[in-house]
């Protein structure tokens, strides 16, 4: 049975580039009557937040991404330790010493030598004396030896990947104050929950090389990958410093649809063209993973805009009702309210204008060269209430008296009414008008 896993550490809220390898993952659960894994990656302490946790679950219950079971990392912490004593009974765990600002030196004396700036396990050549005596002076630390070979699969976006690790530093898995890092404690959780497909970005290529020979070393067989592209702005600049202002809650406050959101998100960086899709089911049924590329994917938040208009102005007036009767708009006029209001609205909070501008009349927008024109106008506009009729038989009055027709006549005075350039058909409009400023 497929299982995948969307794995997120709780330091923070989710924002889009989380979203994406949360939803590819889902997707690919889903289409396969597999098993969907969220696990909260908290081995940080300190860091980590129950709030975080709370609204990561929040994030994913809006979305619907919803989990078939949920796993801690920070619960887990005794199997984490219990592996460790493996690997160090079988010389993969080995501890070392060297303090940052020693590392550092290595890392120049190496680049200016023209050489990778690859740790030289020096730790490897320690006697226990020599050990006992550092351990006396500062606390040690284990990094991982890697089998300095080259690491292969075939990758579910990139093709088949190679990495040569005798390139890459052996990993520190467990830090001196005891922390298990992420590269150690999630090759743990996937080996023991039955991971079999990982979707993540693809700035884990070389963690990845890692986490295999991890998972090898303990027995465990390591599950299909794929990584997909990295997000950057709009003109490619990167999206790190914004992420904070992509979250999830943000955008949701924002208006944003989560239909728009996901129907971007499932296609962003694949061949397919982007569509409104109103349901999960609709956006697994056409997910492929084959179809996403390697490079890396402009994001654009004005994307979901378009995408979150068509949504509302779609949805049913049943849907709507509740909210739009929590306006104050009469039952009587709720279902015409919508008719009219629908089609000019991109979020439904924008709903409320319209409701303001039907209850309390809108500020007019007059030209000085119309100021005589309206005023005669308005002159032969009766009180509301208004009818179906009520446009149509003003403005003909109008051009009777003044002699006004086409644009000269209707613009000036959609503007006196509605303070607005464009907005709804003014017949349709009319009826809900509680108030016309422009009378006086």
């Amino acid at each position: 049975m497929t299982v995948t896993r969307f794995a997120p550490s709780p330091t923070g809220y989710i924002h889009v580039g989380n979203l994406r390898t949360a939803l590819m993952n889902y997707l690919i659960a889903r289409k396969t009557g597999g098993t969907f894994v969220l696990r909260l990656d908290d081995t940080d302490q300190e860091r980590s937040k129950q709030e975080y946790i709370d609204g990561i679950k929040q994030d994913l219950d809006w979305l619907g991404l919803h989990w078939d079971r949920i796993e801690q990392q920070s619960l887990r912490l005794d199997r984490y330790a219990a592996v460790a004593d493996e690997l160090r009974t079988s010389g993969q765990l080995y501890e070392v010493f060297e303090t940052p600002v020693e590392l550092d030196l290595k890392r120049k004396k190496l680049l200016n030598m023209g050489k990778p700036p690859v740790y030289d396990r020096a730790g490897l050549a320690l006697s226990e004396a020599e050990k006992d005596q550092l351990r006396a002076e500062r606390e040690g630390y284990w990094r991982f030896r890697l089998d300095q070979a080259r690491t292969e699969w075939v990758d579910g976006i990139l093709g088949p990947v190679s990495i040569d690790t005798a390139s890459v530093s052996d990993p520190v898995l467990i830090r001196a104050d005891g922390q298990v890092l992420y590269t150690f404690a999630s090759s743990v959780d996937d080996v023991d929950m039955g991971i079999t497909h990982i979707v993540r970005g693809a700035d884990h290529v070389t963690n990845t090389a890692t986490q295999i020979q991890i998972m090898q070393a303990m027995g465990g067989t390591p599950p299909a990958f794929a990584h997909h592209s990295l997000l950057t702005g709009p003109h490619g600049e990167g999206l790190s410093k914004r992420l904070g202002t992509l979250s999830l809650r943000d955008l949701r406050a924002q208006g944003v649809a989560k239909e728009a959101l996901l129907s971007l998100m499932a296609r962003l960086g694949s061949s397919q063209p982007v569509d409104l899709k109103m349901s999960l089911d609709e956006i697994a049924a056409g997910f492929d993973l084959s179809q996403f590329g390697a490079a890396p994917t402009k994001f654009d938040a004005e994307d979901l805009w378009p995408l979150t208009r068509q949504r509302n102005q779609a949805l049913p007036f049943a849907v709507v009702k509740d909210r739009i009767l929590a306006l104050g708009v009469p039952e009587e006029m709720a279902e015409r309210f919508w008719r009219v209001a629908s089609q000019n609205i991109t979020t439904l909070a924008d709903l409320d204008h319209w409701w303001r501008l039907a209850r309390d009349g809108a500020e007019p927008a007059i030209a000085p060269e119309d100021a005589e024109f309206v005023a005669q106008a308005m002159a032969l506009l009766p009180a509301p209430p208004y009818s179906d009729t009520t446009w149509a038989d003003w403005t003909a009055a109008v051009k009777e008296k003044t002699g006004r027709k086409g644009k000269a006549l209707f613009m000036p005075l959609r503007l006196a009414v509605t303070g607005e350039a464009t907005g709804p058909d003014m017949g349709e409009l009319m009826p809900l008008l509680q108030k016309v400023r422009a009378r006086g």
